[in-house]
């Protein structure tokens, strides 16, 4: 479309005014989009990845237009209002892939990524677009080292926090800690939102088998990019679009998985918004429908013992995927081979880092799905992040209308044993953009309250979150949800295992606590805060865009 016929000779002399030589002219264009930028450790190698995966492409017979997109680092946003923007880049990302991929009408996409919005926003425009694709995970980080005990960003840093409020480090230890911790590129070590996306991807078939584990620092992820570079040209010759890969299977395959490792909260959001790209329904219920049947397989920080460098020295995502067999469906990947074939072909190399479905950490799968009085359409946790002794909890409300005003309170030593912190107004539009808890959550880990102190949010948590916290509270406050009658010594039930949260009010208790309720002011009035306030869904949606 924008380069044969007479009709197209300014669209060719502008082709040529980039330096494409005539004989390339005929060959497949691949548009590749990258999020380097020199502020998200996840993202700072993708420079020679590029280079790589520019190199496939000419090896497979096509030619690569590169293309930037914007990355957030959601560890450095956390905590402040910069994370009111995380969730809603992954629809800036989104719209942006669309916007060059159909001005431009390439024929197939690279998509370079790593972190934890950016991955579902690429992969959000790419089914929009839907020509041939791969996508690249630039791969986790090493984990810190400091006097013989491995490091990770969440457990070693934002947690040190709250232990350096209550005097259990000093100040040269968390300095030791600072420069200790992240080693160098990737994305943070753990089974957080990044490393959770990255994996899910390879196991809806997106990526080449591999890729979510490979190491960012590693040759092995240079090979990957490569060959993901070769392949993509296939794919077009072949016309394999992400229409084809991506289907109600294959995002169950990804649950199954994410279920299996313990994965963040997030992708209760993510995955739905996928799903809908794609002209897919995706609910809250089949997270939990199979979380109930999938064994908790990988033991995975932030509640587990083991890095991102553990599970693919342990044979990665395939050696998941074969050791969870009997829980997949069979499909198409961007490798041209099916998932029965990539999983028959793995071996598990570490059977304390992945356990055979028959000795699982847990019987269910990380997360669950709970609904109640104060959460009619559902609320998220990471269940295998929390102790047994919480699985059960009674407490009474402490109520905040902000994130901030919490964490004030938190760090100020008002938080004592038997309370459920309630943070409300931190939804898709009361936010907006549903920030982070990761702070919050942190410091009360780090107290060393996360077995007797719960936390409840109409916001989220980072994949980084451990202990008894439960988000995505829908219908949220802003939209006058039952979360905006709680009030101080309320007393909140949460019983996971019976999957069940409830506030000590009646029905008709609720309904009159908020026939007095009035819609605060938004707390962004303007700019792009304010229009994504004012179009974006539930949580229990995904928290997407509506059109019309």
């Amino acid at each position: 479309m924008i380069k044969k016929g007479i009709e197209r000779v300014p669209h060719r002399a502008l082709l040529y005014a980039t330096g494409i030589p005539k004989s390339e002219m005929d060959k497949p264009f691949i548009g590749v989009a990258t999020s380097f930028t020199d502020i998200i450790p996840g993202h700072i190698g993708m420079r020679d990845l590029e280079r790589f995966i520019e190199k496939g492409v000419h090896s497979g017979g096509g030619y690569p237009f590169f293309f930037g997109l914007p990355g957030i680092c959601d560890g450095i946003a956390m905590g402040h209002s910069g994370m009111q923007y995380s969730l809603p880049s992954r629809e800036l990302i989104a719209d942006m892939v669309e916007t060059v991929m159909q001005a431009h009408k390439l024929d197939g996409l690279v998509l370079l990524t790593n972190c934890d919005k950016i991955t579902p926003g690429m992969l959000m425009g790419a089914l929009r677009v839907n020509v041939p694709t791969v996508v690249v995970t630039a791969g986790p980080m090493l984990s810190g080292r400091l006097r013989g005990k491995r490091l990770s960003l969440v457990n070693d840093t934002f947690e040190a926090v709250g232990k350096y409020k209550k005097g259990l480090i000093s100040d040269r230890e968390v300095e030791e800690l600072e420069l200790c911790a992240c080693p160098g590129a990737g994305s943070c070590q753990g089974m957080y939102t990044a490393n959770t996306m990255a994996c899910l991807t390879e196991a809806m078939g997106m990526s080449l088998p591999y890729c979510a584990t490979a190491l960012a620092v590693s040759a092995e992820k240079k090979r990957i990019a490569f060959e993901s570079g070769r392949r993509v040209v296939e794919l077009v010759k072949k016309g394999v679009t992400p229409s084809k890969i991506v289907t109600g299977k294959s995002l169950e395959n990804a649950i199954v998985v994410d279920l299996a490792l313990g994965g963040s909260t997030n992708t209760c959001l993510h995955l739905p918004a996928i799903a809908h790209e794609a002209g897919l329904e995706l609910t809250l219920e089949s997270f939990d429908r199979l979380s109930r049947k999938t064994p908790h397989i990988a033991d995975m920080l932030p509640g587990g013992a083991h890095y991102l460098e553990d599970l693919h020295w342990a044979g990665g995502i395939p050696a998941v995927m074969k050791d969870l067999k009997k829980l997949l469906a069979d499909h198409i990947t961007v490798s041209g081979r099916k998932v029965f074939d990539i999983a028959e072909a793995a071996e598990i190399m570490d059977e304390e880092v992945i356990r055979p479905a028959e000795r699982p950490y847990h019987k269910e799968g990380g997360i669950a799905v709970l609904t109640g009085n104060i959460a009619p359409w559902g609320a998220v946790v990471k269940q295998s992040a929390v102790s047994p002794k919480m699985r059960r909890f009674k407490g009474k409300a402490r109520v905040f209308d902000s994130e901030e005003k919490a964490m004030k309170a938190i760090m100020g030593g008002e938080i004592k044993p038997g309370v459920v912190v309630v943070i409300r107004y931190e939804g898709p539009k009361g936010g907006p953009g549903m920030r982070e808890m990761l702070s919050p959550t942190s410091a009360i880990a780090g107290m060393g309250l996360s077995d007797s102190v719960a936390l409840i949010t109409d916001g989220r948590f980072s994949g980084g979150t451990r202990g008894p916290c439960i988000g995505h509270v829908s219908p949220e406050a802003m939209e006058g949800g039952a979360i905006a009658a709680v009030k101080d010594g309320d007393i909140i039930s949460i019983d996971i295992p019976g999957r069940k949260i409830n506030i000590g009010l009646t029905d008709k208790e609720i309904e009159a606590r908020l026939a007095g309720w009035k819609r605060p002011k938004p707390k962004v009035s303007k700019g792009w805060l304010a229009r994504y306030s004012a179009s974006v869904s539930s949580a229990a949606k995904g928290a997407i865009m509506e059109e019309g």
